[in-house]
């Protein structure tokens, strides 16, 4: 899960980047609304934290240019500001949750999975593709109800690629959510990731669409387990 997170508090933007990290996320951190604004016109997220007491925008107008820009990524509200209208505010302008500080990272966490899963038109937890089966929260992956270990640039791109079924992704989509805005990144990165989840779980896993990106495979079906 590649997450956005909008905080100008550094104590705190530090720690959120730490702990979702821990959590098997993709982070990337901005400052302020007008870098924020950039971030999501440069790469798509999966789910933004907006904080809304920002230096130079307001997170509420942030988040009003977003939506009405079109711009569907899911985005959680995290602020002190604890009153009751504030709240009411955030949600009718467009937030798809509202936490408020200070908060639980785990609970935090939780709510940004739910977010993406609901984005991705699931209702369980668990993404299942033929016999493999991602357990986003946790960072599991079972092939046949057997474990399969993943490094976390694989398990991020099996994350997007499962999430976004039936979608062309292209290379530069993925690579973002599998680096980050600020990292550098070699050219043959994303093959080589691509090219070790086809060894754990077929060739027909992933499938080159020439010139214009990868997708989702079929279904993944082990050997001697019934279709």
């Amino acid at each position: 899960m590649h997450v956005l997170v909008v905080e100008d508090d550094e104590l705190v933007a530090s720690g959120l980047k730490a702990g979702l990290e821990l959590h098997h996320c993709v982070v990337d951190h901005v400052r302020t609304g007008r870098e924020a604004q950039h971030a999501l016109e440069q790469f798509n997220p999966d789910v933004v934290v907006l904080d809304l007491g920002l230096p130079d925008i307001d997170g509420l107008e942030v988040l009003a240019q977003w939506r009405a820009a079109d711009v569907h990524t899911p985005i959680l509200i995290l602020t002190a500001r604890d009153a009751l209208q504030r709240r009411i505010e955030g949600l009718e302008a467009g937030a798809d949750d509202y936490v408020l500080k200070p908060f639980e990272l785990d609970e935090l966490a939780a709510r940004l999975h739910a977010l993406v899963r609901r984005a991705a038109g699931r209702v369980v937890s668990e993404i299942c593709h033929g016999d493999l089966t991602l357990r986003p929260s946790t960072g599991e992956v079972f092939l046949a109800a057997e474990p399969v270990s993943l490094s976390r640039r694989e398990l991020a791109l099996l994350e997007k690629l499962l999430n976004s079924r039936g979608v062309v992704l292209s290379e530069q989509r993925l690579k973002d959510g599998l680096y980050g805005m600020d990292t550098e990144v070699e050219s043959n990165a994303l093959n080589v990731h691509i090219h070790h989840l086809r060894q754990k779980f077929g060739k027909n896993l992933i499938i080159t669409e020439r010139g214009v990106g990868f997708r989702l495979g079929p279904p993944v079906r082990f050997p001697g387990t019934k279709t």
